[in-house]
């Protein structure tokens, strides 16, 4: 019976370790098949079978016994045998601690510290079930928050239960940070299960422990009557009573002394307040000097007011002598401050403070206005610096581009640190928006701080705020100076990327602006997207930031324009890309759907297509909130819908070079293995590929194409659609008409010299063998093109057949007809010819075809009954011959249909 099944494998333990009488479930595999299979059950090597409860062949509940350390949880069966343990379980004694109730004596002699016995205390020790109220001590090795980092969120809490500074929150974070929500209700049920054992905990002392507790009340009866029997002084609470009265009497003597100190203290502290009401004066010019070291300004200006309002019309010397030293050091303050203020380096928060504090100070001028026009000079002038620096690099890169080698200029690179990867006119956009939006924010709202009054006092403070025409003049002037910084960052992106659309601005605003190396030297299709993605952020930034008027126009504009000139230089890349495609053509061919076979071409010419669409979605067609559409113009949607015209037909182009000049200097590129004898056909199969190539396209890829520019939102896609149809249509009719003339001109050249080879005469000819040679030869030839169109493209198997067909049936009834007599072995084998070339072009018979035979036979004179016969005999040896040559002239349900 023994090893039927797989032997007991003990997988699972909950818990994993606990006391003696601990209730755990075992999990695992083959724990028996039923509770009397169940026949051993060893926990840390005690064994506990007693107490186990089988509840299937995967889970069995027992108590653990009094097993210590970590062991193994072996289980026997009858059915599988001794099994093995691939996890263990932890066995300890609980100690009980000195907080904890107990029924019987507990030895402490290992568990309180020495030094008791000696009388010196020990700090408070606290319950060892009070170590995890929450009952959640399992949770895994996770990262837990330190000390330190608690002291700095709860700086005045502890996590200690013990204390009066007890914070929860800092206890859950410190112990349990990685417990889930669920895990936490678990553990509030099993602190409030454990608060309502300790509220019952005595009753339920005494109920479990009722006789141990009798024998102590009974100890300690008969301890009293013997105490009573052996006490010799009656009067002994007497004494005790005396006792406490001189503790008593002890500590009211300290107290009076502690009174008597206070009362002296208390004069003295009213004495220093009195005195202190004036020397907050004299003390504050050095706790001007302090405040200021520290940065506490507030409080200099709090300070100054209460002197000033305090002792500003004083008639005393000494106070009007300190008061002016106070108006010196504010003086020296005010200064600190404007200069302060004046620093480019500081953030709006902290420039609004600024302009606060000089304004309660009295300040003279206007410091919001003075801040406002250093700002706007300084961002002016990183817009500049950053022009010049960029213009710079530019023209240096250009001189070594134009006059060293690649090598010596790679040097120079890896030399001087310049960025050659990123275009210096990215370089330059990346850094001038960064610029822009970086500090025009600050410029904005400090502004709209200025013009809406928030830096003005009311009048009962004692300084009035400037109404004149001249600050409502400031005010309208903001606006113009918000226009004209906008109006030079686009003017600087517009110098760089569409020098173009400068043509109106005159030469000397132009070299304000920034001449930069080469006017020609656009940005490549590449990196126009990335530049197009900075303009629109810094529109979507001034968009947030409320900004309205000509200032957000002309951004818009910007973006506008950018967006255009990216598709524009987009699409044209990918023109040139798909016509750049015939230089990866491997002729590798594909066999797919029901237009036979084709190259990886039509996929690649898709792929280019499919990914300018989204790429274009993605960063010009999409719109942002108040962004128009891009399509919104009619010049762009005329534009647009041209080059994606010629987008489509520019694979047209390259299909047709590949058919006539293929690149054969693209021979030994890495995309070719073998290409000499595999890859590089023959004209005549290259345009077969070529025609199952533009077949193709033009009744997948391009409707694939068309479909998606529509989704996309691209206009008049119909109408290139046609346009390109026409295209694509022209370009298949000149590969067939090429292919059959490159099939049918060896075909037909050389019949009628094999025809009358060896001296034949169809008027003198006197023996007749059966089809002649020349004829098999001529079907060979057409059973070549056969084949070599079906491997390729069997769809156009009709339609190529059809040709050579008409071809050659043209040539031979042109023959026939040119014969001036026949004899009668010439006219058997004549018929004979003419009715076994018919018998091959049945399934392809055109009605040009039924004509050229019905002139032929006309030409012939009539046969005589035995001639027929002969003609029919040698007929069906032909076909019987060449029968499985000519099984591909035969009806196919499988053969497709031109």
């Amino acid at each position: 019976m023994i090893g039927s099944v797989g032997a007991p494998l003990v997988t699972g333990i909950s818990p994993k370790e606990g006391p003696p009488g601990t209730r755990i479930t075992v999990r695992g595999e083959n724990l028996g098949i039923d509770a009397r299979d169940l026949i051993g059950l060893k926990i840390c090597g005690v064994d506990c079978l007693l107490s186990a409860e089988w509840k299937s062949s995967s889970k069995i509940i027992a108590r653990t016994g009094p097993g210590k350390g970590k062991g193994d949880v072996i289980i026997t069966t009858r059915s599988g045998g001794k099994g093995s343990s691939s996890i263990g379980f932890r066995g300890y004694f609980l100690q009980i601690g000195p907080l904890q109730e107990s029924a019987v004596w507990i030895d402490e002699s290992q568990t309180v510290p020495a030094n008791l016995a000696h009388g010196r205390p020990s700090s408070p020790m606290s319950p060892k079930e009070d170590e995890d109220p929450l009952g959640l001590s399992d949770e895994g090795d996770g990262v837990k928050f330190t000390e330190e980092e608690l002291l700095e969120i709860f700086p005045e809490a502890s996590g200690n239960l013990s204390l009066e500074n007890f914070s929860p929150v800092w206890y859950l974070l410190e112990n349990h940070c990685s417990a889930s929500f669920d895990d936490l209700k678990a553990g509030l049920g099993y602190l409030q299960r454990k608060a309502s054992q300790r509220s019952q905990g005595p009753i339920a002392i005494v109920k479990s422990n009722l006789s141990t507790i009798l024998e102590c009340l009974d100890s300690l009866a008969a301890m009293y009557e013997k105490f009573t029997k052996d006490d010799l002084r009656i009067d002994c609470m007497n004494s005790y009573a005396v006792l406490l009265m001189q503790a008593k009497s002890c500590a009211d003597g300290l107290f009076q002394e502690v009174l008597g100190r206070k009362d002296k203290a208390d004069s003295t502290r009213n004495a220093l307040s009195v005195l202190q009401k004036f020397r907050f004066l004299f003390y504050m010019p050095y706790n001007i000097e302090r405040n200021i070291q520290r940065g506490d300004f507030n409080i200099v200006i709090n300070d100054y007011e209460k002197v000033k309002s305090l002792f500003a019309e004083t008639e005393v010397g000494v106070f009007k002598k300190v008061y002016e030293e106070v108006e010196n050091k504010i003086r020296t303050f005010c200064n600190m401050l404007h200069k302060k203020l004046l620093d480019p380096k500081i953030g709006l928060d902290e420039q609004k403070k600024l302009i606060r504090y000089l304004i309660s100070l009295e300040y003279e001028g206007d410091p919001a206005w003075e801040c406002l026009d250093n700002q706007l000079q300084n961002i002016i002038s990183a817009l500049n610096v950053c022009k010049d620096y960029h213009i710079a690099v530019g023209k240096c890169i250009f001189f070594y581009t134009c006059f060293h080698t690649s090598e010596t200029l790679n040097n120079i690179i890896y030399i001087e640190g310049w960025k050659f990867k990123t275009p210096q006119k990215v370089l330059f956009i990346e850094d001038l928006t960064d610029i822009m939006m970086e500090k025009f924010p600050d410029f904005w709202k400090l502004g709209q701080a200025y013009f809406s009054g928030d830096f003005s006092i009311k009048e009962s403070s004692g300084y009035k705020p400037d109404s004149s025409k001249h600050a409502k003049l400031r005010v309208s002037y903001i606006f113009t100076m918000i226009k004209e910084l906008v109006g030079l960052y686009t003017a600087f992106v517009r110098a760089a990327i569409l020098p173009e659309s400068l043509e109106d601005v005159g030469d000397i605003q132009l070299e304000k602006l920034g001449v930069w190396p080469s006017r020609r030297q656009d940005i490549s299709g590449a990196w126009l997207p990335h530049c197009v993605r900075h303009i629109r952020t810094s529109t979507s930034t001034l968009q947030d930031l409320d900004v309205h008027g000509e200032a957000l126009n002309l951004v818009q504009e910007l973006a506008f324009d950018l967006r255009t000139h990216c598709m524009f230089t987009l699409l044209k890349q990918a023109i040139i890309d798909v016509k750049l495609l015939h230089n990866k053509e491997t002729w590798a061919i594909e066999y797919g759907d029901e237009y036979g076979g084709s190259t990886q071409l039509p996929v690649l010419f898709e792929n280019i297509v499919n990914e300018t669409i989204s790429h274009l979605h993605e960063v010009v067609v999409l719109n942002k909130p108040g962004e128009p559409e891009i399509f919104s113009q009619r010049p762009i949607q005329k534009e647009a819908t041209i080059l994606c015209t010629q987008l489509l037909q520019a694979f047209a182009l390259c299909m047709e070079q590949l058919s006539f000049s293929p690149p054969l200097h693209k021979i030994d590129s890495a995309h070719s293995i073998s290409i000499h004898s595999k890859i590089l056909f023959v004209q005549d199969k290259r345009l077969v590929i070529m025609l199952s190539n533009c077949a193709h396209t033009m009744e997948k890829t391009v409707p694939r194409i068309i479909e998606n520019l529509n989704k996309h939102g691209y206009v008049e896609m119909n109408k290139a659609l046609k346009v390109t149809q026409q295209t694509y249509m022209e370009l298949d009719q000149k590969l067939f008409q090429a292919y059959i003339e490159q099939k049918t001109d060896p075909i037909i050249g050389t019949m009628e010299p094999n025809m009358y080879k060896s001296g034949f005469n169809w008027k003198t000819w006197k023996h007749i063998t059966g089809v002649r040679s020349y004829l098999k030869e001529v079907i060979i030839s057409i059973i070549e093109v056969h084949a070599e169109v079906f491997s390729i493209s069997p769809a156009f198997i009709t339609r190529v057949m059809m040709k050579v067909m008409e071809a050659v049936c043209e040539e031979i009834s042109r023959i026939i007809q040119c014969v001036t007599a026949f004899g009668t072995i010439g006219a058997i084998q004549a018929k004979l010819e003419l009715k076994a070339l018919e018998s091959i072009v049945v399934l392809y018979e055109t009605k040009k075809i039924r004509g050229c035979f019905k002139e032929a036979y006309d030409c012939l004179p009539a046969l005589s009954g035995e001639g027929k016969q002969m003609v029919d005999k040698l007929l069906s040896e032909f076909q019987s011959d060449m029968k499985i040559q000519l099984m591909c002239f035969q009806s196919d349900d499988n053969s497709s249909v031109a």
